[in-house]
């Protein structure tokens, strides 16, 4: 049976949507400009031989609506098929899950695994809200933890990011998100974002945003031929469903049931990515998995808090981040891993080969 590998990724420096760098970019030529910088990482594969070009977009309407995926392969010069899912915030691991099942059922050799979200050019953006000031996640809405999600940004994420030319002329290469200025004291002074004497603020919860990210996965066997050196190996997934109150808390058992497949445990996986929503559930679903919250096994550069959490793009962007990871600290396995709007978790583990 061959292994599903990730040979190339890349991603979009993140928007603030409504006022940052991408609100003038629709995002179909976003997505289609990722993919193409993506694909002139490995120029030894042709278009021909990509088998499908799988999208995942959160909210897919208006100038994201239809068949984004098909028309993102029409503007980057593809003509592969296309398709569009979404599973809203983890639409693109999705993605990057349906190719990888593919290979493995010996259906295709390579795919390009997109995520795309414009909220700026969407008009409408929400957060699950509920689920951060939900008493049921407590102990991650008690006031002994402080804000203190930020981007460690030494050129860390430079790495993973395709600078993109935007219509004015300018060059868009750093994410919107980080502040270099910030302090846990200054965070702590934010006021309450949703009601009054509440604990989630902009400081502890991800704003709205536009950004998109690719990833190429391909049959090991595809790569061998082509003479490319793998990135990683997909090694498992894993997608469960609770309560939507407390769909915060999805990564607990859609991470335990990766790592069972894996035939793993928590402690073999040297980085996990959990995609930050809100601090009030990073925090308990650190937790559930025997994680603890405030060391650099979990999100060592940051998360989605600072960085953002453009919906569709996330599940890949999460990837590029965990692969960087694993290349700048030198470790071998790695679990990605997110809660999902409608109350539903979905992980993937992933082991570095080069």
């Amino acid at each position: 049976m061959p292994e599903a590998v990730i040979v190339a990724a890349g991603r979009s420096p993140i928007g603030r949507a409504f006022k940052g760098h991408l609100v003038d970019m629709r995002a179909d030529d976003l997505a289609a400009y990722v993919v193409g910088k993506v694909l002139e990482q490995v120029p030894q594969v042709e278009p021909e031989m990509i088998e499908d070009l799988i999208c995942g977009c959160g909210l897919p309407g208006g100038e994201q609506g239809f068949n984004l995926g098909r028309a993102v392969s029409i503007l980057a010069r593809l003509d592969t098929p296309g398709c569009t899912i979404t599973r809203y915030c983890s639409s693109s691991l999705q993605t990057t899950r349906m190719a990888y099942h593919a290979i493995k059922a010996g259906e295709g050799d390579t795919f390009l695994s997109v995520g795309v979200e414009c909220v700026s050019r969407f008009g409408n953006g929400s957060s699950d809200i509920p689920t951060a000031r939900n008493p049921r996640l407590l102990p991650g809405n008690a006031e002994e933890y402080p804000d203190i999600y930020k981007a460690r940004d030494d050129g860390f994420f430079d790495r993973e990011i395709v600078p993109v030319p935007l219509p004015n002329g300018e060059l868009f290469a750093k994410d919107d998100g980080p502040r270099p200025g910030t302090t846990v004291e200054v965070l702590a002074t934010l006021q309450p974002a949703f009601r009054e004497n509440g604990r989630v603020t902009a400081g502890n919860a991800c704003p709205l945003n536009d950004g998109a990210a690719a990833v190429l996965v391909m049959s090991d066997t595809r790569a061998k031929e082509l003479g490319l050196t793998p990135l990683a190996r997909i090694v498992s997934t894993g997608v469960t469903a609770l309560e939507p109150e407390i769909m915060g808390l999805g990564p607990i058992e859609a991470s335990k049931q990766a790592l069972k497949r894996a035939g793993m445990t928590i402690d073999d996986v040297d980085v996990v990515e959990i995609n930050e929503a809100f601090a009030a559930q990073v925090i308990p679903s650190a937790r559930g998995l025997g994680i603890d919250p405030f060391s650099d096994k979990l999100n060592p550069h940051g998360g989605a808090i600072a960085l953002g959490h453009p919906f569709g793009m996330t599940g890949a962007r999460i990837l590029c981040t965990l692969l960087n990871d694993l290349r700048t600290l030198d470790r071998t396995y790695g679990l990605e891993t997110m809660c999902v709007g409608g109350g539903q978790g979905m992980a993937m583990i992933v082991e570095r080969l080069s």
